[in-house]
């Protein structure tokens, strides 16, 4: 099971999610996010993390230029595309960095997964490919953090195991609910960021470690 702790924005934090050793940690340059971090202070942050641990940059409707720019600046190999990017938007960073790996989150409500199939059909004319689809929980108001669940049902009705990108389950999970979201979705990789946190980017060792371990279990 692939874990990543998003939200991390300080030095300290990155050690702390680290010692519970998941697979990757995010780092959001959403400048409206209480979980903002500068790409000054997320280079330091890259270069703490030991082997083995992932560094994902997290946009919320960035263009192509200053993903790029953060990407190449802070030395990161794989980024999530959490607002409402479009298909040709993906087309542009691979050609600017053609061994990036994309991420593309996608809010969830009772409405279910219509928009993701039809940018997923959109992504294929265009010769395009994921890391992996991120499904959240939909708040008109937010573009995830909001520690709602998503709707599992729901998801696991209406998600294409087969022919689409690998699915990370996200929207509030926490380490006393993982499991049963894992048992529930059967998705490849989980995200948490409100789920081990004593408050927005403070981030517990405790619930960290436990999140991990539940995940993996």
């Amino acid at each position: 099971m692939w874990v990543k702790i998003c939200g991390v924005r300080d030095v300290e934090s990155a050690r702390i999610v680290a010692a519970a050793q998941p697979d990757a940690i995010g780092l959001n340059f959403y400048p409206q996010s209480p979980r903002y971090v500068s790409p000054t202070v997320a280079a330091e942050i890259v270069r703490e993390l030991p082997e083995g641990i992932t560094p994902v940059g997290v946009f919320v409707n960035s263009t192509a230029e200053e993903i790029v720019s953060v990407c190449e600046s802070g030395g990161l190999s794989h980024v999530q595309l959490h607002g409402d990017e479009p298909p040709s938007l993906l087309a542009e960073l691979r050609g600017a960095i053609p061994d990036l790996k994309i991420i593309r989150a996608f809010r969830i409500g009772p409405a279910g997964l219509g928009d993701a199939a039809v940018f997923l059909e959109q992504l294929v004319s265009l010769r395009g490919e994921l890391f992996a689809c991120l499904l959240d929980a939909r708040a008109d108001d937010r573009y995830g953090g909001t520690g709602r669940l998503a709707p599992w049902d729901l998801i696991r009705k209406e998600y294409d195991y087969e022919f689409w990108p690998p699915l990370i389950l996200a929207g509030g999970l926490t380490p006393d609910n993982v499991a049963a979201g894992i048992a529930a979705v059967r998705p490849e990789g989980v995200d948490t960021a409100s789920g081990v946190e004593t408050a927005p980017g403070v981030k517990a060792a405790d619930l960290v470690r436990r999140f991990v371990q539940a995940a993996r279990k």
